[in-house]
């Protein structure tokens, strides 16, 4: 493990790499960041943003998703894979955010976690995107990339993982800390293959020294 002094200079130089730590998902509206989100399940970002334009102007609404047509909803997002459950979830939420949570996304996790297909990393998500809140997003690249520089023991097991970042990553550093995980996965630390010569956090790397 890392100690806090190796930590802050992992976070700065991540974000000299990264200064602009966003989303890679589009959205205007808290809603649609938590549709795309469901959406990007075991599909790119890239492909989810290519979908929501059409789907969000179809239904401009949360009122219009809540009394969409399942079916219907699944033909705008038939590409993102996993079509039918994606579909049945942004709906049955819809309903429920119209319903039980007044038109609006619950700002905490014990209520996120009661809406359909909606995870840990999802609800940390949004509790950092959208509230400005602590988000420890566990997502490939997140759990890859630390476990290679030895932030955490190298589990795969996102829950085991999120724990282990809240005892070494500050909470205010979270949310884009996650981000600029993402951006570093797709740029230099790659499953395969990883650019480890390029990348400015070898040195404290444990994969790159080969300690991993």
């Amino acid at each position: 493990m890392k100690s806090k002094c190796e930590v802050d200079i992992i976070i700065s130089r991540l974000k000299e790499l990264y200064p602009d730590a966003i989303c890679s998902l589009n959205y205007e509206k808290d809603y649609e960041l938590l549709f795309s989100v469901r959406l990007a399940a075991q599909c790119t970002d890239a492909r989810v943003n290519l979908v929501t334009p059409a789907l969000f102007t179809r239904y401009p609404t949360l009122d219009s998703f809540a009394s969409a047509d399942v079916d219907e909803v699944g033909e705008y997002v038939h590409s993102c894979g996993f079509w039918r459950t994606k579909a049945r979830d942004i709906v049955a939420s819809a309903k429920m955010l119209v319903e039980r949570f007044n038109g609006r996304v619950p700002d905490n996790m014990a209520d996120l976690l009661t809406l359909p297909g909606v995870g840990r990393k999802t609800a940390n998500l949004i509790l950092g995107d959208i509230y400005g809140q602590e988000g420890y997003v566990c997502d490939t690249h997140c759990i890859r990339i630390t476990g290679r520089l030895g932030l955490t023991d190298g589990s795969k097991d996102p829950v085991k993982v999120e724990k282990q970042l809240r005892t070494c990553i500050p909470p205010e550093e979270s949310s884009d800390f996650c981000h600029r995980m993402v951006l570093h996965g797709r740029a230099l630390c790659m499953a395969r293959a990883p650019q480890c010569e390029s990348c400015p956090l070898s040195d404290l790397c444990d994969y790159a020294k080969g300690d991993e």
